[in-house]
């Protein structure tokens, strides 16, 4: 048997082991993005492989009512759109591995991917992690998610149309959601721990003319209040000049300030924005060859399961074409 090569620092092994396999795509999270791309790569012919280290869906999984997705007359849930994305990529032939990815080495060849378990080689990654919601950091926030706590006004906004809501933020996400919530809400309180917006100024002239939004400025959010009915019925802020307690009373609470893309374990293998963001181009590709993004983790503007799904079409057909052009290089005869 052939000697491993092993990394010196940690002696672990750097190349796979005798016959242990080399997948042509490795993808690194089961959200929309990655179920997608899952699909598309398996359905190509492509040795495929799906990490995911919680369950599949992501945060598309936690959402209580999908009403916005393209070709659905009724409201589904998306737990039950993510797992029948799910079903269907491993129909294909795309193999799910539920470890977590806490390490990767894009520089080896092929690349490695490390989870407390096994150590895995692809040909091609891709990276479609997504990101997460910064959260108040309330009791009861997270049980009453899906319960009038939101994070994102776009897929949720609709179940409160003609109802009172609050926004908790002042940067550019913040302003975006209280003029969109203003069109179909009856009233909207934009609550900010500063005395004006981060917002860029385009925005600011836009808010001062809705006639139905009212800013509670150097306020900070105390406490959900919660109905009879197990559901958001206000929010407790403070203001913190004169230390006064209010209650919002209001059917919904969305929370605008910020998102935290997953991105820890790449160690700097990748090439980010001041956000953490990959820097990816609209196929995904990366700075790293054969490497790609997919989903909430990259650079975009929109981040919805629709621009998800796309994302991760996109980039299984950009790694399978990736694929395709270095096996034309490493077939073609050697010039005499």
């Amino acid at each position: 048997m052939a000697e491993k090569t092993t990394d010196n620092r940690m002696g672990a092994p750097v190349g796979p082991a005798e016959g242990q396999e080399v997948f042509d795509l490795a993808i690194i999270g089961a959200g929309p993005a990655g179920l997608t791309a899952a699909l598309y790569a398996a359905r190509a012919g492509l040795t495929t492989v799906l990490f995911e280290r919680l369950s599949p869906g992501g945060q598309c999984a936690q959402t209580e009512h999908l009403e916005n997705y393209p070709g659905y007359t009724r409201s589904t849930s998306g737990f039950e759109l993510s797992m029948d994305m799910y079903d269907q990529a491993l129909s294909f032939g795309a193999k799910a591995i539920m470890e977590d990815v806490t390490s990767v080495d894009f520089s080896s060849e092929p690349n490695k991917l490390v989870t407390p378990f096994n150590t895995y080689f692809a040909r091609t990654v891709i990276v479609a992690t997504g990101a997460v919601a910064a959260q108040l950091g309330l009791a009861r926030e997270e049980e009453l998610r899906g319960r009038g706590v939101s994070y994102c006004a776009t897929c949720d906004g609709n179940f409160f149309r003609d109802k009172d809501v609050v926004v908790v933020g002042g940067g550019n996400t913040a302003a975006a959601d209280v003029i969109y919530l203003s069109r179909i809400c009856r009233k909207v309180y934009l609550v900010h721990r500063r005395d004006k917006l981060r917002a860029t100024a385009i925005y600011h002239e836009r808010l001062r003319e809705l006639p139905n939004v009212e800013f509670c400025w150097d306020s900070t959010s105390e406490e959900f209040v919660v109905g009879d009915d197990g559901r958001v019925a206000g929010l407790k802020i403070r203001n913190l000049k004169t230390d006064g307690e209010r209650v919002l009373n209001a059917s919904a609470v969305f929370i605008a300030i910020g998102m935290k893309p997953y991105t820890a374990f790449l160690e700097g293998e990748l090439d980010v924005d001041g956000g953490g963001y990959i820097i990816a181009d609209a196929m995904g590709k990366t700075t790293m060859p054969g490497v790609f993004a997919a989903g909430d983790v990259r650079t975009k503007e929109l981040r919805q399961v629709v621009t998800a799904v796309a994302d991760g079409a996109n980039c299984a057909q950009a790694a399978s074409e990736f694929l395709e052009a270095k096996e034309a290089i490493e077939e073609a005869p050697l010039a005499l």
